[in-house]
This record gives structure tokens, sequence and C-alpha cells, in this order.
């Protein structure tokens, strides 16, 4: 119903909308009915999430009938004006209600190319917020009028001022210098000097807001050439040399480093914070994911994620609430907690049958069956961190796969021969056993 009216917006796995480069977001609402009261045809859009950007607004449905109901957006270049609602006393005893106009197509459909008719649409809002906060922010996003400003960004360039000539003789005669005599000489050069500042203070900020713009711009670029190198990464031939493979990688690390365009803040989300920024999280732990190798460290994140987020910084209860909602949503990744308290995220297709195997044929090797292995061995063999690979064997440790040794070196992990040996005879060893290839490794020194 809702796709013949509005235009379908795009989604990332974990339900967050895929912004346009530039697009930012302004202030989300929770339990937000969508309807036309002029259109009966119009579909009635009921407790929904409605997310305002510097381009669209928004209408994500909730959990329970989003097939029903796609997810929806109303370009804010189709708004043409935002009524503004008087306040009575019938207005306190029923929800707050947002009407604006749209332009639309003669069959009421609301495109970002906008229509010849105007079609009014209502925001009923059901949920515990501040309604006047975001339609604020709904005034100050349409009239900052970004999406025109986005086009223009990467072809615009800094213009440079036209500096007078002093030894051509054809600039403007320079003006006499009056004494400072008396008070009003004192005046007047307190004025001069009050000019100067303010002039001084004018250039920084000029500066300042030059820097700002630019470095937006290098954030956007940086996201477009992460976008099409993993896309490219995707559709590789498989004759790919070895160097040009680990440069696009190095590229993707350091394109990932570069910030998120649009953080999820308290200020834009409210009551939505963890929620949001929950489904943020998802998506952004995807590539250093992969690149773990299915399982990273909580810490990692923390750091990975702030480091992305810029001044944006986040507190770890943050981070671990936002983990920790992840058994709400259907996202493809999840909070462990091992034994021993250490908290990881991994990917739900990550198994420890894996790990386990190459576990194992690290410590089938002849020196590792006498010797043993350590964190740091194992660390090496599976490329995480020492403290990722003792919970690894840890964890082996209590399917039965390993044995542990303590000492005043540390721990050192063997293989597990018990399985293996028979209660009626001790001393008989089977071939092809792993307690047979012990006995050879050990009569081979």
């Amino acid at each position: 119903m809702a796709g013949a009216f509005l235009p379908a917006a795009e989604l990332t796995e974990s339900g967050r909308p895929i912004l346009k480069p530039g697009e930012v977001e302004c202030s989300l609402l929770s339990a937000v009915d969508l309807l036309s009261e002029e259109l009966p045809t119009f579909p009635h859009l009921k407790s929904g999430l409605l997310i305002l950007t510097t381009h669209r607004l928004f209408w994500l449905p909730p959990e329970t009938n989003n097939r029903t109901n796609p997810s929806s957006f109303i370009p804010l270049s189709a708004i043409q004006n935002i009524i503004s609602n008087k306040k009575s006393i019938k207005s306190m005893f029923h929800s707050p209600r947002i009407r604006f106009q749209v332009s639309a197509t003669q069959d009421g459909r609301i495109m970002e190319n906008g229509g010849r008719n105007s079609v009014a649409i209502t925001l009923v809002v059901r949920g515990k917020t501040d309604p006047d906060s975001f339609v604020g922010k709904f005034w100050e996003a349409w009239r900052g009028r970004a999406w025109e400003a986005t086009g223009s960004a990467f072809g615009s360039g800094s213009a440079l001022g036209d500096g007078g000539g002093s030894g051509s003789g054809l600039g403007p005669p320079l003006a006499m210098r009056a004494p400072v005599v008396g008070v009003s000489g004192i005046l007047r050069k307190e004025q001069e000097m009050w000019e100067s500042t303010d002039k001084s203070l004018q250039d920084a900020f000029q500066d300042l807001n030059a820097l700002m713009s630019k470095a937006k711009e290098m954030v956007m670029l940086a996201e477009k050439m992460r976008q099409k190198l993993l896309s490219g990464s995707s559709n590789q031939n498989s004759g790919a040399n070895d160097e040009e493979l680990g440069t696009k990688e190095e590229m993707q690390d350091w394109l990932l480093s570069v910030g998120i365009v649009s953080p999820v803040t308290k200020e834009s989300a409210g009551a939505l914070y963890h929620q949001q920024l929950s489904r943020q999280l998802a998506d952004f732990v995807k590539i250093p994911l992969e690149r773990a190798g299915g399982m990273i460290n909580l810490i990692d994140i923390y750091c990975l994620f702030n480091r992305a987020r810029g001044t944006e910084l986040i507190s770890p209860d943050d981070l671990l609430q936002a983990c920790s909602l992840w058994e709400k949503f259907d996202v493809s990744v999840m909070l462990r907690k091992f034994d021993s308290g250490v908290m990881v995220i991994q990917s739900k297709t990550h198994s420890d049958e894996e790990v386990f195997a190459r576990i194992k044929s690290l410590i089938m090797k002849p020196e590792a069956l006498l010797t043993g292995v350590s964190a740091t061995d194992a660390a090496m063999t599976l490329g995480v961190a020492p403290a990722m690979a003792k919970e690894y064997l840890l964890t082996a440790e209590t399917k039965g796969l390993l044995c542990r040794d303590v000492s005043p070196d540390g721990f050192r992990f063997y293989i597990n021969f018990f399985l293996e040996l028979n209660s009626k005879d001790m001393y008989l060893v089977k071939d092809h056993s792993r307690y047979c290839t012990w006995t050879s490794a050990v009569l081979s020194r």
C-alpha cells in the first residue's frame, strides 16, 4: 500500500536507513502515525519510527508488520510548507499532530521530483517524546536545503580574494593617516585596534568553516572510495595477485577509520538512543569481524567505534548496553561471554569447531606434543590476541580436546590422551591414535 504513494527506503541489515552522501540524522520520534486526511486512498501507517535527516523524512514500520507496510520516506525537497499548529484546549486532549504540505502527482504519489498537485500529510505522535523539539529541527532541516548543497559540494572550489597591488601604481591611492593627538586620537587608536581584532576573528572563523567543509567533503569522498573498494572486492578475478589484494585491504582499513558520517547521538535519538546505537554498531562491526576471523574483543571494538565516531564518543556502559540489545534484533552478530568473564563480539556464522581444528593441528606437531603450547603460540597460529587465544584454549579444554598444566611459567596445554586410554590395559597403544603419535614423537628424540 505505502509503496504506491511513497518512495521505498533502503535499509541496512540491522534495520537502519542507508543515507546518501552528506545526509545526516537530525532527530527521531517513536510511535508515529503517518496519514493524509485529504486523500482517502492514502495508506494509514501506524506506530512507526520517524527519522528526520537533512534530506529526507523516513518512516520505518515496527518489527511486527514490516512486511505489510515497508519502509518509506518523504524527500524534504517535495515539502512545500510546514503548517504551524495553534495551541488550544482541544489539542490538550489528543495526540500532538504535525502537518505539512508536499507536492505530488495527480494520483497522489510523492516523488523526489515533486508534482503539480499538493497533498497535506499529518504526523500523529503517540509516543512519549517532545514533538515541539522535533518540529523545530524539522523547520531547520527544511530551510537548510542541504540536498541542494550536497550536489555542488564537490564542484565548488575555494575562491581567492583579489589583493591590491602596491608597487604597480594601479591601485587606489593610500589614505593619509591622521596623527594620534589628544583624546580623539586615543579613541581613534582604540577603534582601529577593535576593528583589527574583529577582522582577525572573522578571518579565523572563515578559515575554520572552510576547514570543516573540506573535512566533511573528505569524509564523503572516503566513504565513496570504501564502497567502491568493497564492491570491487566481491567482483575480483581469481587471477589477482596477493600484493594487489593486500593493498586493497590496507586501503579499506584506512578508510574505515576515517569516520562515521552520521553517528547516532543522544541529542538526535533521544529515548531511542541505545536502540539506534545498537543497530548502527551492528552495521559497523561487520568489516572488523571479517578481518579478525569472526570474533573480536569488546575492548578493540570500543576503540575502533569511538575512533570512527570522532568527537561523539560513547561510554563503555553505552557500548555494553547496545551490544546486549542485539538479542532483540535480527542482526548477524552477537555478544558472547566466556566463563572467565571476557566478553567478545562474534558473528552468528562463526564456528568454534573450525578454531578447534586449527588448534588440534597445532598441538599435534611433534614439538608441541612434547612441550605443549602456550597462549602466545596459539595466538600466532590463530592470528588473534593472546587473551583471545587463551579463551579458545580454555574452551577447548572444557570440550575435552586439551589438558592443562599450570606451572610458574604459566599455562601449557597438551593434547588429551585420557579419552583414548583403556582402563583395563593402560599400556595398550592403539595404532593411528593420538597416544601413538605422542609415543612416536618421544621415541624419536
